[in-house]
């Protein structure tokens, strides 16, 4: 049965009226509904709010390097160290290496500009963050209802956002209802707050309907892929942070990876590709294993004899919104708006969000409540561009407005450039560099790039993508449509495999898209929906943009913790 056939048959569906649908329950989604609560307090009303989140719990699917700014949570919450926010481990030194096949060359801390610097910053779990945030919500009198996903975008008659719907459950691989079925939930209101992240289900289609990316650069993505090891105390300096560019990847693709030494003897590693990259052999997991071979970085796994002597703990892969302040959409429509990565607030020099996805949470939370107490509804949040447009964020983003564009004239070009713009110039830029093309037209033909052969896992330093899947602890429901769909059946094959041999067996770090051979020894596209960490990056990368992701049962999906 279709979803309609199921409404009709099974509907309608029960619903809930709120001032306020908050759609994810990351940083930007929290901020928002601890704003509004705070405003309600503070002038003596009563708002009501409710955060849906597609995760088990808030932060299970939350993933990020991460060093946070608190700048803005300091504004939300500014009692934060007394309420136990998990900040616990400041940046004490920064390194930038520039590595080649068997070196490194540091820049000196004197010539790193303001953006380089962490300097009152903090190593963080972000996903541990988030819970936290989840409770300081809750104890504020916020709703929250973990494992429902946000399925589908409710409008009234005049055009204006009315609320969301949740998933359906129970329904098995052939679309038909089990014994388990429950039909999904509507959650109506005044405003309905999109904070999905990066390449948001819904955020990608009120995007299109509305047209907020017109006359805007198109917007551009990274794929980050990320561990977490506990290392030997003796090479282990809490608060450390490296960042590389160069080895292994070419000068003509965008890419970098990190390395930050948490508490506890842990270190987060991650290695980001831009999903602009043009040669369909490149596969940003196995660029990152190979990262972790070089000698600098090999060191801090091994002991004085040079064995592996740490052990992996976590990882897990997300989409990163890079497109900065020429790709950012236009943030409200009526009865709504996009906060955090779901809009692209990301500052891609800083290699930081979360502080811009708090801080645009509470921008469009005093935006909604002034709207909600003036008797508003429905309508346009115009306040909240204003307000962003006034904020210290716009102004750290306008500074930085050109970096991820100059890449695309190499590395160093791009690092000669965005030092002298931003060292030299302190971010005062009287140029602009526009783009004109998405990530999913770079792709050239397999056949006029250079095959990329990639050492094998040694089981100990470097890993295959089926072991990383499994410490993510990924799981979803096994009878339940696939939540990765295909416009068209015969792309994969006919275009994809026969242009670009098959990019998404490459571009995807959990194994999900694998071409295996029929009885007849011709090719089909398996699609282990199981091992997806939803990242997004398929749906980002695909050459013929024939993949569409949808939201799973609710709760499915990878279970983070520390990441």
């Amino acid at each position: 049965m279709s979803p309609e056939e199921i409404l009709s048959t099974y509907g309608p569906r029960e619903s809930m009226e709120y001032d306020v649908v908050v759609v994810g329950g990351g940083p930007g989604g929290l901020s928002t509904a601890i704003r509004l609560k705070q405003l309600a307090a503070e002038k003596g009303t009563d708002v009501s709010v409710v955060v849906l989140e597609k995760g088990g719990e808030p932060g299970a699917h939350i993933l990020s390097g991460a060093i946070m700014d608190p700048k803005a949570l300091s504004e939300l919450l500014p009692n934060w160290k007394e309420l136990g926010a998990p900040l616990n481990q400041p940046v004490t030194d920064d390194a930038w290496s520039f590595l080649s096949e068997t070196g490194a060359t540091r820049t000196p801390g004197i010539f790193l500009p303001e953006c380089a610097q962490n300097h009152g910053n903090y190593i963080i779990s972000l996903s541990n963050f988030t819970r936290w945030l989840g409770q300081q919500a809750e104890n504020l009198g916020v709703e929250i209802f973990p494992g429902f996903t946000a399925a589908e975008v409710l409008y009234n008659d005049d055009g204006s956002v009315k609320g969301v719907a949740t998933g359906n459950m129970g329904v098995g691989k052939d679309g038909e209802p089990t014994e388990n079925f429950q039909l999904g939930m509507e959650l109506h209101a005044k405003y309905t707050v999109f904070a999905e992240g990066s390449r948001g289900h819904l955020g990608k289609q009120l995007i299109a309907k509305y047209k907020l990316d017109e006359g805007r650069d198109p917007q551009t993505y990274g794929i980050g892929i990320k561990e977490v090891w506990e290392i030997d105390p003796s090479r282990h300096t809490p608060g450390f942070v490296m960042h590389t560019a160069g080895w292994p990847m070419n000068n003509d693709t965008y890419g970098g990876a990190f390395m930050y030494h948490m508490e506890d003897n842990k270190i987060a590693i991650g290695y980001v590709v831009g999903l602009d990259y043009a040669n369909p052999w490149l596969s940003p997991f196995e660029e990152f294993q190979r990262w972790k071979t070089h000698n600098n970085i090999k060191w801090y796994f091994t002991n004085d004899q040079g064995e592996v002597n740490a052990k992996r703990i976590g990882y897990g892969a997300r989409a990163i919104t890079a497109g900065g302040l020429m790709s950012l959409p236009k943030t409200v429509f009526p009865g709504g708006a996009l906060v955090g990565c779901d809009a692209g607030y990301l500052n891609v020099s800083r290699i930081k969000g979360s502080h811009a996805a708090i801080k645009t949470g509470m921008l469009a939370a005093e935006a909604a409540y002034d709207a909600i107490v003036a008797g508003r509804q429905h309508d346009e949040l115009s306040a909240y561009p204003e307000a962003f447009e006034a904020s210290w964020l716009y102004t750290e983003l306008n500074k930085s407005r050109n970096f991820k564009t100059w890449f695309k004239k190499g590395l160093t070009v791009a690092t000669l450039m965005n030092g002298f713009e931003q060292f030299v110039l302190r971010g005062h830029i009287p140029w602009t560099l526009r783009r004109d093309k998405a990530d999913h037209t770079y792709l050239k033909p397999a056949a006029e790039c250079e095959k990329i052969e990639y050492p094998k896992p040694d089981g100990k330093l470097t890993f295959d993508r089926l072991s990383s899947v499994f410490i993510s602890n990924t799981n979803h429901e096994e009878n339940q449509p696939a939540h990765l769909t295909l416009k068209d059946a015969s792309v994969p094959v006919s275009i994809n495999l026969a242009k670009y041999a098959g990019p998404e067996s490459r571009y995807c770090p959990a194994g999900v898209y694998e071409f295996v051979k029929n009885e007849d020894n011709s090719d089909r596209l398996q699609i282990n929906a199981q091992n997806c960490v939803h990242c997004k990056t398929c749906d980002i990368k695909d050459p013929t943009q024939n993949i569409v992701w949808v939201t799973p049962e609710g709760g499915g999906g990878p279970n983070y913790t520390g990441m």
